[in-house]
């Protein structure tokens, strides 16, 4: 094929991708407004839902949360878009949330989090630069001739992408930029995760102008190596179920990686997120008694010295290390998850964070919250079993330090972003 015979959009299709607009890179949908928007409120367990702690403990601890805010109502505004029957779609249809603008608005606030820069990300240049990598696929020999068939036209889509343009696959947990939108467009380097959602962008691109005729699917890749590729869904075989991705399942996904890379309690890797923190939490205010204070083992200890490491060294500004965790980006991963409204299980582990940074009150309302929603399920295996105790025993704890005489009057958890202490 020669160039000349390559279809090439008209020049006023190669401008901005219809709909995208220069809008704001957020909206003025709150975060709180747009979980109670959903039937349920948090958790769906029929309450309102209580307040979000992450930004208002760093706006009282003195930090800068602007564009922090900004980011997360643009977000929330993408989730508020995220209907019933939207919310199922696959990514390479992905109709209601702009999934790319979605992935952005997380990126600028965990960016805007630990960067204590004073300028945002500047999420609406990352959307150009995404519609551009689109359209360039539209244009010149890198677009398959008319009416090729479905394989020819995913072969010139993956040469264009993975080969022309030099995309790669990238391990989250040797690169934390990886999981990260902005950062995989700069470097042409990301998860999985992104180079789905950048493959679903210009395959919609292609749909937009006319282009697609027949039904486009997306092979997400479950290995360690493998990359995101299309395929004819008319074509497809009962097993590549469990590949597709939806629009929810992929924001999903890319909220849950960040929680578990940076959540900062992690050394012992056979048990769960919550059952590392519910360890750590033995050494902390309330304990129960001689017996959970001996059982507090070395893997619990080294749980909390991480943790006191990487909060010491945001406090000077300093990226943390993923070893030692970020609370800040734990917290906020868990936040969005509740306002995805996914899994009560994010309930108990943003609880968890909360009891360590002494916001107890509001632990105790997310784990009651949790257990309502979990009530009458019974765990069916030795995890389920552990979990199911250490709640209990988290839940007692802060009750406990809730009835201290005149704790209502003392703000310990004021001081968890201001305390200069050393790590160790």
């Amino acid at each position: 094929m020669t160039c000349a015979a390559a279809w090439s959009p008209p020049s006023s299709a190669l401008g901005r991708r219809p709909g995208r607009g220069r809008r704001s890179s957020c909206s003025s949908v709150r975060p709180r407004a747009a979980a109670e928007e959903h039937s349920g409120g948090v958790g769906g367990v029929g309450e309102e839902a209580p307040r979000l702690v992450l930004l208002d403990s760093l706006d009282a601890a003195g930090v800068a949360t602007a564009h922090a805010r900004s980011a997360r109502e643009g977000f929330a505004a993408q989730v508020g878009r995220l209907t019933g029957v939207n919310a199922e779609t696959s990514i390479a249809i992905s109709r209601g949330a702009d999934l790319a603008r979605a992935a952005l608005c997380v990126a600028a606030e965990d960016d805007s989090l630990v960067s204590h820069s004073s300028v945002p990300l500047p999420v609406d240049a990352f959307i150009s630069r995404l519609d551009d990598l689109s359209t360039g696929f539209c244009a010149g020999c890198n677009f398959p001739p008319h009416r090729a068939p479905p394989e020819v036209f995913f072969d010139y889509l993956d040469r264009y992408l993975y080969v022309h343009k030099g995309f790669r696959r990238t391990n989250g947990v040797s690169d934390v930029r990886a999981l990260y939108l902005h950062s995989a467009l700069t470097s042409r380097s990301g998860s999985a995760l992104m180079l789905a959602l950048i493959y679903s962008e210009i395959i919609k691109t292609v749909r937009i102008y006319g282009l697609l005729d027949f039904d486009a699917e997306i092979f997400f890749p479950t290995d360690l190596n493998g990359l995101p590729r299309g395929y004819d869904k008319q074509k497809s075989k009962s097993g590549d179920e469990p590949h597709i991705i939806t629009s929810k399942s992929l924001l999903v996904e890319i909220l849950k990686t960040l929680k578990t890379t940076f959540w900062p309690f992690q050394s012992n890797q056979s048990r769960s997120l919550f059952l590392n923190a519910a360890a750590a939490n033995n050494y902390g205010p309330g304990a129960l008694g001689g017996n959970q204070t001996r059982s507090l083992s070395l893997s619990a200890a080294i749980e909390m010295a991480a943790a006191k490491a990487a909060q010491h060294r945001l406090m000077r500004g300093v990226w943390t290390n993923v070893r030692f965790g970020d609370m800040r980006r734990a917290l906020a991963a868990c936040e969005r998850l509740i306002l995805l409204q996914h899994d009560p299980h994010d309930l108990r582990d943003y609880a968890a964070l909360l009891y360590h940074c002494g916001y107890y009150e509001e632990s105790l309302h997310y784990l009651s919250s949790y257990q309502t929603v979990m009530a009458g399920d019974s765990p069916s295996n030795w995890l389920g079993i552990l979990e199911h105790e250490a709640v209990n025993t988290l839940r007692a704890r802060v009750t406990l330090i809730l009835a201290e005489d005149g704790w209502s009057n003392r703000r310990p958890a004021a001081s968890y972003w201001t305390k200069n202490s050393e790590p160790w």
